[in-house]
């Protein structure tokens, strides 16, 4: 096999869009799935409103941009917390029956979910939570100690384990397949760079420390979280919290 033989460059090839051939369609029709993933028996716990004024301009956020690890065991305010999920993938305006988010996304199909490992949040209990984008509210899934268990999976990072807040980023890839077939995988992973960046440049915002991770076992954080890996799977995380 030589290097232009591998899985990673024939989905590049393959997922190309070449002029005056039909993109492949889904080999079968794909239902489009809802737009929102709701947690109807969990626990809501409510976020205050963001404030679209806090922080410093976004030239100087950009300029002073860095992956950070360190952070101190301060609590992160309920409040921060609020203003970080808003700015990765919030709802900014709504037009009729419409909700226009923070990130961009490719045919506005918002393929990407939000959870969180909580480990020292104000007011919040540890655990697993997820992000209702619509309601602006997380969904309790499941109370305790995660930090170690999520840190393991994620190649013994031990920033995870000490980190205020794990962002987890998945993919329900139906959300977009059902449109645009296979294409719609590199359409995903623009899109959770989307929603990263947004997130690094709101924590800078705030005076916060955040580091992207890419680098993790795929089938033990999607047990964690609870997604079956096929249908929706974990596709990125971030760190943040105060710095040290």
């Amino acid at each position: 096999m030589n290097d232009s033989d591998g899985f990673g460059d024939n989905f590049q090839k393959e997922s190309k869009y070449i002029r005056n051939v039909a993109p492949n369609e889904p080999p079968v029709r794909i239902q489009k799935p809802e737009l929102y993933k709701r947690y109807p028996d969990s626990t809501s716990v409510a976020l205050p409103s963001p404030d679209k004024d806090a922080g410093v301009p976004l030239w100087k956020a950009i300029a002073n941009r860095r992956s950070r690890r360190a952070f101190s065991n301060k609590p992160l305010s309920k409040k921060m917390l609020s203003q970080l999920l808003w700015a990765t993938q919030g709802v900014s305006a709504r037009f009729r029956n419409l909700a226009f988010r923070t990130s961009p996304s490719a045919g506005a199909l918002y393929p990407v979910e939000t959870y969180l490992l909580i480990n020292n949040v104000a007011d919040i209990p540890q655990g697993i939570y997820h992000y209702s984008v619509d309601e602006h509210c997380l969904d309790e899934l499941k109370v305790g100690s995660y930090g170690r268990d999520l840190a393991y999976a994620a190649l013994n990072q031990t920033m995870v384990a000490e980190a205020n807040v794990v962002f987890i980023w998945t993919a329900v890839v139906d959300r977009c397949k059902w449109k645009y077939g296979q294409r719609a995988y590199r359409y995903i992973y623009l899109d959770a760079g989307h929603i990263g960046e947004n997130l690094a440049l709101a924590a800078e915002a705030l005076d916060l420390n955040n580091c992207p991770i890419a680098a993790f076992y795929d089938e033990e954080i999607n047990e964690i979280i609870g997604v079956d890996g096929i249908k929706e799977t974990v596709i990125y995380l971030a760190v943040a919290g105060n710095p040290k």
